[in-house]
């Protein structure tokens, strides 16, 4: 097993409270395994791929384990994450393309990143050009500012940078949001190829595209209000899925070939509960056509078939 999380509860630190982002996650991605997270915005994604390599000071680990190949993560110390970050556990962080650093050179970057790791850059380099080669990048971006390359460009070579080292697991969030259908496309597939050639163990994609992930998941974990709703494979995710939620999202999203002017496109009534002062019971409950008196109770996340886990009195 590559990852294990056990209850994971990450708040952030507000002057009205906590907020809490996570509030007892559970679940485990195996190796080889690219696992996509999906949910509306809010329901604590990105909060749960940053809380895996410790990216943002407001956050405060209030409970809960993470371990990867056996090891435990210190997620709750900064400074003691640094050992692990890039080599064990790495991310392509939301809004990549402003991630690149724009007075430096893109060789001067990857150059700083790796000395920083002990590693030596003349020795990476034979590596680093074979892959940039991979995603059709010529050494020649080594050279350049991130001004001087496009979008997918730069999405490619933080893609590069962050797999350089052969992370355990990569966290990649919002991968293709700001690119073209084409680029989209095309940086998933190298998402896919980097685990099959063996540049990272396992991947959590943290995306709001449901059809992205139907194209190069294994595995989809559907979050809510900072709850885990649905896990199962991407097949029956889309096809099958048990968890009332799920279905509204899947419902929600627009059909190839239907015109919207003759045909209403329905989304989910109300909004998500403040994390603030979340609900007892299911955060899902008071939006859930399902819902009765026995959604007051928190219901478990629990499997109800070989690798499919929901948390849902009516699933």
């Amino acid at each position: 097993m590559s990852l294990a999380v056990d209850d994971l509860r990450v708040y952030y630190r507000t002057l009205r409270g906590d907020v809490k982002a996570l509030d007892g996650v559970s679940f485990q991605v195996a190796d080889r395994e690219i696992m996509g997270l999906a949910g509306e915005s809010g329901c604590g994604k990105t909060t749960l791929g940053k809380s895996l390599i410790r990216l943002d000071g407001r956050m405060r680990l209030v409970g809960g384990a993470v371990q990867l190949d056996g090891v435990g993560l210190p997620i709750g110390n900064d400074r003691a994450m640094n050992a692990f970050r890039f080599r064990e556990v790495s991310i392509v962080p939301q809004y990549a393309m402003s991630a690149l650093n724009p007075i430096r050179k893109i060789g001067r970057m990857i150059s700083e990143l790796l000395d920083s790791r002990g590693v030596s850059y003349e020795k990476t380099l034979p590596e680093l050009r074979r892959r940039l080669g991979l995603v059709g990048l010529d050494e020649g971006v080594l050279d350049m500012y991130p001004i001087e390359l496009s979008g997918g460009m730069k999405q490619r070579v933080v893609m590069v940078l962050s797999t350089l080292l052969d992370p355990s697991l990569l966290i990649a969030d919002e991968l293709t949001s700001a690119l073209d259908v084409s680029s989209q496309r095309a940086v998933s597939e190298m998402l896919v190829e980097f685990r099959d050639r063996g540049f990272v163990k396992s991947v959590i994609v943290i995306t709001h595209d449901l059809a992205i992930l139907y194209q190069i998941a294994d595995t989809i974990l559907v979050m809510y209000a900072g709850k885990l709703a649905e896990k199962a494979s991407a097949e029956t995710i889309v096809h099958s899925p048990r968890h009332p939620y799920t279905r509204l999202l899947l419902s929600s999203l627009p059909e190839v070939g239907v015109t919207y002017s003759e045909k209403r496109l329905n989304g989910i009534p109300g909004r998500p509960p403040s994390l603030l002062h979340p609900p007892t019971g299911c955060r899902f409950r008071d939006r859930c056509p399902l819902a009765t008196q026995k959604c007051l109770e928190e219901p478990p996340f629990v499997e109800l078939e070989p690798n499919h886990q929901v948390a849902c009195w009516h699933a």
